[in-house]
């Protein structure tokens, strides 16, 4: 309760910081533990304020020169700057405001919150402060006037001051009523899965599953090699198998496609408003050596500071003979004329592994988001994923309803015909290639929004000695590679002339160790997967699912409290069903369905999980080289949960808003052993600095707060403050 309470605090401060020129300025801090109480706010415990900012309040207050009842709701507004959870009351994740959202009648019926049920403070506040002169308040800023007219001059009407100043309280944010913000922060989600059940529906071997535009039970399925599937899914206990049409290809790419290990067809995604313009997109590799087209930039350039002409021959390969191409097609849904409409994106590879390749279009913005590794070889030798001149080790995010002009394509540089989204982090950084979102991966390998809350994008990061982990991409977040692996710092035999230290690099919310999986040979490559929203088995609804490539396991993640960030993974026993359409056992002829006379459910012949799929109906589907299984009712395999006859309350839709950060706690993951576990100042310090990524990731701040964060930091006053949690070297990077 205390660490999560923390926790919030530190967010709220954080957020805080720079509101605007009204708002106080904050210094960069861990959670405010006052050694004397503050003599004009009252508040117990942990603050957003020092004594330097609560006399600052005080003598706005005694400027306003307010007296009766009017005095004390005045103070209490005033003081909401100071509430551990200002960050929730001022809405800052959305807008720059000076005043807090004053609760209305209009309450949500959820009591998430402390009790607000019949607390009207906004109608309360008009009533008593309807003469109050907006001079030297908070409202003085919104008022149009220059402050010097009274509240009920500017606004007239309660309705008209409470639909700017109002708000209610509900599972996604809270409301001012007057008092300190108290939270309920139980547990609010499904019980634990005791299993899951699988049937196979399909034999053959698929990379990437996307579900038809068109709201039907047919998805599109394509393998490495390069040809795209159009199939029928069966319903949900039909016992039927996945009907592909193998004579009737959606697309076929193999003449353009190279396939070799981790070369090929990668990534597929139909453009949001596909029904309409029938845009389609593939992400695939190609050899220049075979196809005249395949013809890009080199990664491997002088503005990175890397000659291809010294890089040594990778499985047979020189330098850029294969690249990495995103090319779009138009489709009527049925069948794709192969012909590329428009070449997207091309660049070459220095090496032949770490392509990521997944394409995907942001659920609310709209934009093409483009994963992709640090090119390969040992260690990111070229340090390739912190250069902020290369594109590897990156997560790109690009805008492909705009076709550049000549002044875009000179001034950005472009690597092929997509603009760059205005809002992308980076755009007036001149030593930032403007088309990236995040970096510091490795190689990540199949991400996800969570359908329910768009703004949970988690990546599986694969690893390379020790640890495979999943993060929270968060604009403009550095995930740490070649530093850190998982959770700690990675050394690698080869150092880089290019490397430069990270002070701020964003820890992942899961991780494992590869001995965790492979004992004998330690090996181990993530799989990543998606939150869990279909009402098949309602145990994992909310369950992020994650694999591993050869240990043929799953994981599941679980967020607790929701909206926190913290997240806690475990091993989800794996069982199919007895009655699958295809046989599960590998040594049974699996193209027969006569299988099902099995008696009882057995552990599924997986092989290797390359990825996971999810349809129209939300349910998830593992993509592995022995075939397509699907995700079904738990009592099909003899588990138990109560929800699945409706006997317990099924898990409510959760909101959408910004997780706080990608570390809003410790971190310490339960399946890390404590010799491995980060001390408990280096966790403080992590969790610091992804409040600042959250933070910077803010559109109220500008772009130049980074840089005031670090020059209140270094001024900050410490005489009220208790810091000894958190402590900054002198360089600025993180100890411990």
């Amino acid at each position: 309760m205390n660490s999560l309470c923390s926790v919030a605090v530190l967010l709220s401060c954080l957020v805080l910081l720079f509101l605007g020129k009204e708002s106080l300025s904050h210094p960069l801090s861990a959670p405010l533990k006052l050694k004397q109480p503050l003599s004009f706010c009252q508040f117990n415990g942990s603050v957003c304020c020092n004594s330097h900012e609560d006399l600052k309040l005080q003598k706005q207050f005694k400027a306003v020169n307010v007296s009766g009842s009017c005095s004390s709701l005045l103070k209490s507004l005033l003081c909401s700057k100071c509430d551990p959870f200002a960050a929730e009351l001022f809405r800052a994740e959305s807008e720059s405001r000076q005043v807090p959202v004053l609760c209305n009648s209009t309450v949500s019926s959820h009591k998430s919150t402390q009790s607000l049920a019949g607390i009207d403070f906004c109608t309360r506040f008009w009533s008593e402060c309807q003469n109050l002169s907006v001079t030297n308040t908070p409202f003085a800023s919104q008022s149009g006037d220059g402050g010097n007219s009274t509240l009920y001059e500017i606004w007239k009407s309660r309705n008209d001051f409470c639909k700017i100043f109002g708000g209610s309280s509900d599972e996604s944010s809270v409301c001012f009523n007057g008092q300190a913000v108290s939270f309920d922060i139980s547990k609010a989600t499904s019980p634990s899965p005791s299993g899951i059940c699988l049937e196979k529906l399909a034999n053959g071997s698929f990379l990437n599953m996307e579900p038809h535009p068109d709201g039907s039970n047919r998805v599109f399925l394509s393998d490495q090699a390069g040809m795209v599937y159009l199939a029928t899914v069966p319903s949900q206990g039909s016992r039927e198998v996945l009907t592909i049409d193998e004579t009737n290809l959606f697309l076929d790419l193999t003449e353009e496609v190279h396939f070799d290990a981790e070369l090929g067809l990668l990534g597929i995604a139909f453009h949001p408003d596909f029904s309409r313009n029938g845009r389609f997109f593939v992400s695939f590799n190609c050899d220049r050596v075979k196809w005249p087209e395949c013809s890009g930039k080199c990664a491997c350039n002088s503005d990175v500071d890397c000659d291809p002409s010294k890089l040594d021959s990778d499985d047979g390969a020189t330098p850029c003979q294969y690249h990495s191409v995103i090319s779009e097609f138009f489709t009527n849904g049925t069948y794709v004329k192969p012909v590329e409409v428009r070449r997207i994106f091309t660049m070459g590879l220095p090496f032949t592994s770490h392509h990521g390749g997944q394409i995907l279009f942001g659920p609310k913005d709209g934009y093409l988001y483009f994963m992709m590794g640090d090119g390969g070889s040992k260690g990111d030798p070229h340090n390739f994923a912190q250069n902020k001149g290369s594109l590897l080790g990156k997560i790109m995010r690009l805008d492909v309803n705009n076709v550049p002009d000549a002044k875009a394509m000179s001034q950005f540089q472009l690597w092929g015909n997509y603009t760059i989204p205005k809002d992308n982090p980076f755009t007036q950084d001149k030593n930032m290639l403007p088309e990236i979102w995040a970096m510091g991966v490795r190689n990540p390998w199949r991400c996800s929004f969570d359908s329910e809350r768009p703004s949970y994008f988690l990546c599986a990061d694969v690893g390379e000695d020790k640890y495979e982990e999943v993060d929270m991409i968060t604009k403009g977040g550095n995930y740490g590679w070649h530093y850190y692996e998982g959770p700690l710092p990675f050394t690698s035999s080869k150092t880089s002339k290019n490397s430069t230290k990270i002070t701020n690099p964003i820890l992942p919310v899961m991780w494992y160790k590869h001995s965790d999986v492979n004992q004998k040979e330690g090996s181990a490559s993530i799989t990543g997967g998606y939150f869990y929203r279909s009402s098949t088995d309602p145990c994992l609804y909310g369950t992020y699912l994650f694999a591993d490539l050869y240990a043929g396991v799953i994981w599941g993640g679980a967020e607790t409290p929701l909206g926190s960030g913290n997240f806690t993974s475990s091993h989800i026993l794996l069982q199919c069903t007895s009655d699958s359409p295809i046989s599960c056992s590998s040594d049974t002829d699996s193209s027969s369905s006569s299988s099902s006379s099995s008696s009882s459910s057995s552990s599924p012949a997986l092989g290797f999980i390359f990825s996971f799929g999810q349809d129209n109906n939300k349910d998830i589907y593992l993509l592995a080289s022995s075939g397509l299984y699907r995700i079904v009712r738990p009592s099909r395999c003899n588990f138990h949960c109560s929800l699945e006859n409706g006997t317990s309350l099924v898990p409510s839709r959760q909101p959408d808003r910004s997780p706080p950060s990608p570390s809003s706690s410790q971190r310490l993951h339960n399946s890390i052993t404590q010799s491995d576990r980060i001390n408990g100042k280096m966790a403080m310090e992590v969790c610091l600095w992804r409040w600042v990524n959250w933070l910077l990731d803010n559109p109220v701040c500008s772009g130049l707060l980074k840089m005031e964060l670090m020059v209140n930091l270094k001024q900050m006053e410490m005489d009220d403050v208790n810091l000894k949690t958190v402590q900054l070297s002198s360089s600025g990077s993180l100890n411990g």
